[in-house]
């Protein structure tokens, strides 16, 4: 078996005195090896307040040593969480852009979690509180818990749990595992934050079920039973906040307003096991699929049917890899780009423009097997990389000609700041 990663991207507003953390992540089937990166959240550092208290800084450290952890508002943050060793953890990294236009990455701080990760989910509804903004990163593994670390605060414990194993009891060779109340009874592969709805998480498992969580009171609001095997993604509409796609190895993806859980859906039939999901941000009625097979389907959500026995028609299939395609992410400030990644070691960009979608670049980026790929939230033309080698890795595509002559209007477009 093989790998994965997802990433999250950072920036920091001046006006809440330290740092902002915005992440997207992308999740893909479960591919475990040994000593490398399982998941990447990449994020644009603007849009939450990020407070960060470390315990091993001192006034002490020279002026150096102060200048390398301090967030700078123009910086970046990108949280990678992997495992080294058998020792698993969240490495926050910082990119910074320097006056000669050269990037520089390094790690700023980790935390070490317990279980081998799987997939990442960025959110920044405060635990509990609900109230302001918070930074926090939930991480699903092989352990049935989703946990919620908070990203300002050199802890040792995560923020919040959410299911797990309440008890174990032996009898003789016998063993009882008790759940706690609505837990996933085995392995967490997707996770998904709802923007919108801020208190609101959801969940993928290989027990075969979706599930949405409130963070605020840390419990199961929804469990979903449509998929008939391992669940593999679940994304959000970014448009209609209500619906969320879930993917599984049933060869379905599933549309479903969660708000009537108990009705089927509509059912979009795949070819191969699904890999990952990626909503178009630029159109609120399509999403892409990713397989196992190398292939990438897009569909429009308003030709679903209800009816079993009708197929929904994709928009465009194309055979992007040759081998599965583990991460996709679409670019938030580019309208038609979209990046793939592949076990088969390749990065592509594609046009997706009138659903003729055409590569226009490739790149072997030395990650070895690609396990996410996903796009800056700022900077249109930074895309992170992560895969089985362990070394994150940044392609600034702007380097490419034909993203220039496609795209170079965008070069210097950068999200507005929320209010």
């Amino acid at each position: 078996m093989t790998r994965r990663m997802t990433l999250s991207f950072s920036v920091r507003d001046s006006k809440t005195c330290t740092t902002q953390v915005m992440t997207w992540t992308r999740i893909s089937r479960i591919r475990l090896q040994k000593d490398h990166f399982v998941s990447l959240t990449l994020a644009p550092l603007k849009y939450l307040p990020f407070y960060l208290l470390l315990k091993f800084f001192s006034r002490d450290n020279d002026s150096e040593e102060d200048e390398d952890m301090t967030i700078k508002p123009d910086d970046s943050i990108i949280v990678c969480a992997s495992n080294d060793d058998d020792v698993s953890h969240l490495e926050i990294w910082i990119l910074e852009v320097l006056s000669d236009g050269t990037v520089n990455m390094y790690v700023h701080h980790e935390i070490i979690i317990p279980a081998f990760p799987l997939c990442t989910a960025w959110l920044d509804c405060p635990i509990k509180s609900g109230e302001g903004k918070g930074n926090f990163i939930a991480v699903g593994s092989m352990e049935l818990a989703i946990e919620i670390w908070d990203l300002d605060l050199d802890e040792v414990q995560p923020a919040a749990v959410l299911g797990g194993i309440a008890d174990i009891k032996k009898k003789g060779k016998k063993k009882t595992i008790k759940y706690k109340k609505d837990s996933h009874s085995d392995s967490v592969l997707g996770l998904a934050w709802n923007k919108e709805y801020r208190n609101m998480l959801a969940s993928a498992s290989a027990d075969q079920s979706v599930k949405v969580w409130d963070v605020n009171t840390s419990s199961c609001t929804v469990t979903m039973n449509d998929h008939t095997d391992k669940v593999q993604a679940v994304a959000w509409n970014p448009f209609a906040s209500q619906i969320l796609l879930s993917g599984s190895f049933d060869h379905t993806v599933c549309l479903k307003d969660v708000r009537y859980p108990s009705h089927g859906g509509y059912k979009f039939p795949v070819s191969a096991d699904v890999e990952s999901l990626a909503w178009d941000p630029h159109s609120e009625h399509s999403f892409v699929v990713s397989l196992e097979n190398g292939t990438v389907t897009s569909f429009d959500i308003r030709l679903a049917s209800s009816d079993p026995t009708s197929a929904t028609k994709p928009c465009f299939t194309i055979h992007a890899h040759d081998k599965a395609v583990s991460s996709m992410s679409f670019n938030p400030l580019v309208p038609n780009l979209l990046a793939t990644g592949s076990t088969d070691k390749m990065v592509k960009l594609w046009d997706l423009s009138n659903n003729q979608p055409s590569c226009i670049a490739t790149r072997n980026t030395k990650a070895g097997a690609v396990f996410s790929v996903s796009f800056s939230d700022d900077c249109p033309f930074f895309l992170a990389i992560g895969g089985s080698k362990g070394k994150l890795q940044l392609w600034d595509i702007s380097s490419e000609d034909a993203v220039l002559n496609k795209y170079g209007k965008y070069a210097a477009q950068k999200r507005p700041p929320k209010s």
